[in-house]
């Protein structure tokens, strides 16, 4: 006898027709499990009838075909599943001949129905066999043959001996060959003898299996067996990481229950929907994944360690084999992800799990065919200061060069606002962040990022770790912090994912943080400086106690913050005491005072929701509580004094009793010409301003005005009256040339090059004046995102415009920098004019200025240069004869302007200057000129 692989086939009773034929992976062979009534009548019931049995084709083994196939399962004691060696979605069903096996049914397994069917199971399953089909029964086309294994078995032979299979009382006709009927008393010989020695299901009892196809009480199975390991047998693959498991819990007590494989997710196969019928298609690589795990498992002996149950009350367990949990041989093959719903269950084990996506990933195998690997790029990792904690899962960070960025810590998601249960916790979370990490040195290590849009800013997630000590965890397990659910292509995450999974899990036991199910009392901070009677009210308890531990809490300026105090349950408006910081902008309209913004920097990077120490002295005319502030022990006045960000009070020094301490400090700022004292002159120092008494002739004592004329243009006149002037001479025919050359440079269509990204105010840049559209240098003033624009100061002419970033350039070249030649505006200030706070004058007074000085050449006597470069200036026109005939004197006799009441030091050196404008002044109130047309302007 030839043999040969079975193929598709008239002869094997198969049609050609592939969607038609039973060989399909569809076939009603592949979807009946091993649990249910076999397709054959029992053997109490001959299957055949007289009328029937003549159309059975008598059996001739000479004559019959030897085929090849593999066993892919048992459906019984006798009966087989078969697939093509050469292709694996062809299958038939092939029942031995002449013999009978005990049922197994839903309702009830018959006596030793699973005793033969695992009899039969353990000695073909998975292996390749060859077979003959000696006959086939016409109506049901059920196909009854002999199976010859490679190490000479036979069967059914082999079953009959062992006592598992019995003859049919039908078996064996006259129009039988003589070989089929030798064959058949050989069979009734070892029938015989298997019966005499009590084999198989010959037995008189102990055949009997119960077997309960569910768990019953869900939580009552899992109580009993979570964490157990328990003899299974897989009896069918729904999917790569479904399938039914027969648990052998005792060996006359089965379980077969619907097990998901632990740690996995495959993609679906081709199904029925029950409730029209149509057959839905499988996911990519679901078929294969589900053939993977059949090639492997199916009926098969394999540990199942039970760990727990899915939303849907199915078993979630490991499904090990004998060379390890079949979750990690899917995944690296690449037909299955790693599911982040069972970490919990797995444990530490989730980790191999994920290192073999990854390497599937990286070989970039099946379902990962198309995945490329993220790369963060260089720079991934830093070590930074914490400067602000902004919420329990997001903090601000400064790098050794001094920029700030906001990072949010991987995975990990502080209590929500918008959650009843989780609101109510978010000051303590943010409370333990801050203890732990304001101010202290981390390392960030890049996990992700998201870039900015129109709606959204730039994005960075990351680990933070202090002391090698990893914070998002130590978050969790204190219950401070929740675990974002990533989605499934999200690989912005931790890298230890799963043990913050671990930590939620054990947090929600222990009940901690906002697991507690008690809702924290929110902490409730009186505002001790709403009104000067309520800080009078707490000024006398806060006096007498020293040293007072608070939270500096937000920072309004380099001198002035808002302190909480806990334990008096109070917050402040604290005001350092004995020293004048500058004032620093509030918004983008604003303009800081010189070094404003430094000192309020520097007390943002060392005091920002620091733990602090106060001293309370008194209180000032709003509710503001004037005292001394201490970081680390050190008086912070005197860190912004001695760095030249602030200047000493003397007088609130001395009552404050900490005058010696300043002066000091600020001497040391002053020798090392330190930020307000970059430009100090001893001779120069400025006096507190003094009320100005006007003096009789002879009481005026005649000091010598310097002379420092320079021609000027005025170039820009603001609305507070001040100016920007060019100096004509070296800079200003240097400018001419450069602009030239700017104009020139920006014409030229290779030099027209964006700015790299959104502009920061101070940057210099090329800007697009509206009104010529010509190219200028510039410096932005403010910034708006939403709109996309940008307020351009012009710094060589001083004046200012809003206008779109397309318009902007960068400035980048060294011919046109600053260094090259410095902006050309200077600030400059009229000399002893005092402006009217009235709307209508003002806009008189600046209106005469910009139709008698702007865009003129004039000539200005430079009375006085103040620290920040900002030049004090009497203007006179080129034909003036005397320092008396100045536009200054025209502009209060027209009562445009008045003098001022409180002089400057150096001002009161102006004795005749004063006198002569207050001679104007008083020749312009008797005219009722300007703003002394309704009377005396000093009332108002």
């Amino acid at each position: 006898m030839g043999v040969k692989t079975f193929k598709i086939g008239s002869a094997a009773g198969i049609s050609n027709d592939r969607k038609s034929s039973s060989c399909s992976s569809t076939s009603k062979a592949s979807q009946e499990s091993a649990n249910l009534p076999e397709p054959f009548p029992s053997p109490r019931i001959p299957p055949l009838g007289k009328k029937r049995l003549a159309n059975v084709p008598p059996s001739d083994y000479s004559k019959m075909v030897l085929n090849q196939a593999k066993v892919k399962s048992v459906l019984s004691g006798d009966s087989l599943v078969l697939t093509s060696v050469e292709n694996p979605d062809l299958e038939r069903i092939l029942s031995l001949a002449y013999c009978t096996s005990p049922h197994l049914r839903k309702e009830g397994d018959e006596p030793f129905a699973f005793q033969s069917r695992d009899a039969l199971r353990k000695l073909v399953v998975g292996k390749v066999v060859q077979f003959q089909v000696l006959y086939q029964i016409p109506n049901t086309k059920r196909e009854y043959g002999l199976v010859f294994l490679n190490d000479g078995t036979k069967l059914p032979e082999e079953m009959i001996k062992e006592g598992w299979l019995k003859l049919r009382e039908d078996a064996g006709r006259k129009e039988d060959s003589e070989s089929a009927l030798q064959q058949l008393d050989a069979l009734r010989l070892y029938e015989a003898t298997a019966r005499s020695e009590d084999k198989g299901l010959w037995q008189e009892n102990g055949g009997r299996i119960e077997v309960q196809h569910d768990m019953g009480n869900p939580e009552s199975f899992l109580d009993t067996w979570k964490g157990k390991t328990v003899d299974g047998l897989v009896e069918r693959i729904l999917s790569g990481d479904r399938m039914l498991v027969r648990l052998i819990v005792a060996p006359t007590q089965h379980i077969q229950v619907m097990t998901l494989v632990a740690g996995i997710r495959a993609p679906a196969t081709e199904r029925v929907n029950p409730s029209n019928g149509q057959t839905a298609p499988a996911e990519p690589f679901g078929n294969e994944a589900r053939r993977f795990v059949e090639e492997r498992l199916l009926q098969r002996n394999v540990k199942i360690h039970i760990l727990g149950l899915s939303p849907q009350n199915q078993l979630i367990a490991s499904v090990i084999h004998p060379k390890g949990t079949i979750a990690k041989f899917i995944l690296e093959a690449g037909l299955a992800r790693c599911t982040d719903f069972h970490s919990t269950l797995l444990g530490s084990d989730m980790a191999t799990l994920r290192e073999a996506e990854k390497r599937a990933q990286n070989a970039k195998l099946g379902l990962f065919k198309d995945h490329v690997v993220k790369n963060n790029g260089a720079g991934g990792s830093l070590e930074a200061t914490v400067t602000k904690i902004f919420s329990a899962d997001q903090i601000f960070v400064q790098n050794k060069a001094g920029v700030e960025k906001r990072i949010n810590i991987s995975s990990i998601r502080g209590p929500r606002p918008t959650e009843s249960s989780e609101a109510p916790f978010r000051d303590e979370a943010k409370e333990f962040l801050r203890k732990r990490l304001i101010g202290k040195h981390v390392r960030i290590s890049i996990d992700g990022s998201r870039p900015g849009t129109e709606d959204y800013d730039a994005k960075e997630v990351a680990t933070v770790t202090l002391n090698d000590k990893n914070i998002g965890l130590q978050l969790v397990q204190e219950g401070w912090a929740s675990v974002i659910r990533h989605r499934r292509d999200d690989t912005d995450r931790a890298p230890n994912y799963d043990d913050l999974l671990a930590a939620q899990e054990k947090a929600k036991e222990e009940k901690k943080g906002m697991w507690s199910g008690k809702a924290a009392k929110a902490k409730q901070y009186a505002d001790a400086s709403e009104t000067v009677q309520k800080a009078k009210l707490h000024v006398g308890s806060l006096q007498r106690q020293k040293r007072i531990p608070a939270i500096v809490d937000f920072v309004k300026g380099g001198g002035r913050f808002v302190v909480l105090v806990p334990r008096e349950g109070i917050k402040l408006n604290f005001v350092l005491a004995g020293i004048r910081a500058p004032k620093s902008a509030r918004n983008p309209t604003d303009k800081s005072e010189p070094f404003g913004k430094e000192a309020h920097d520097l007390a943002t990077r060392r005091l920002s929701q620091r733990d602090v120490e106060i001293d309370v002295y008194n209180t000032d005319k709003v509710g503001g509580f004037i005292g001394e502030l201490y970081i680390n022990k050190e008086s912070f006045g005197k860190i912004l004094v001695e760095e030249g960000y602030a200047t000493v009070h003397q007088h609130s020094a001395e009552q404050s009793g900490n005058s010696k301490e300043l002066l000091a400090a600020e001497k040391r700022a002053k020798d090392a010409r330190k930020g307000l004292w970059a430009d100090w002159d001893p001779s120069l120092d400025v006096e507190e301003e003094e009320e100005y008494q006007p003096a009789n002739d002879d009481e005026v004592t005649q000091i010598k005005r310097e002379k420092d004329y320079r021609d000027v243009i005025v170039t820009q006149v603001n609305d507070d009256g001040k100016l920007k002037l060019q100096i004509i001479g070296t800079g200003t025919s240097a400018l001419e040339t450069m602009m030239t050359q700017f104009k020139s440079f920006h014409l030229n269509p290779s030099n027209s090059t964006s700015l790299p990204g959104p502009p920061k105010a101070g940057d210099y840049v090329a800007a697009k004046f509206s009104e010529d559209d010509q190219w200028y240098r510039g410096r932005i003033r403010s910034n708006d995102r939403t709109a996309k624009e940008a307020e351009i100061v012009y710094i060589d002419y001083g004046n200012s415009e809003k206008i779109p970033w397309s318009r902007l350039r960068p400035l980048s070249q060294p011919q046109f920098s600053t260094q090259k030649l410095r902006p050309q505006a200077v600030d400059a200030i009229l000399t002893l004019l005092q402006f009217p706070t009235d709307g209508d004058y003002m806009k008189e007074a600046i209106s005469y200025l910009n139709h008698n000085i702007a865009n003129r050449e004039l000539v200005a006597n430079v009375d006085y240069t103040a620290p920040d470069g900002t030049l004090y200036v009497t203007l006179f026109d080129t034909k003036s004869q005397n320092l008396n005939d100045s536009i200054n004197n025209d502009i209060v006799a027209l009562g445009l302007s008045m003098v001022p009441t409180k002089l400057k030091g150096w001002e009161k050196g102006f004795a005749d200057v004063i006198k002569s404008l207050t001679q104007s002044q008083t020749e312009a109130r008797q005219n009722r000129q300007g703003m002394w047309e309704y009377g005396d302007a000093y009332e108002d």
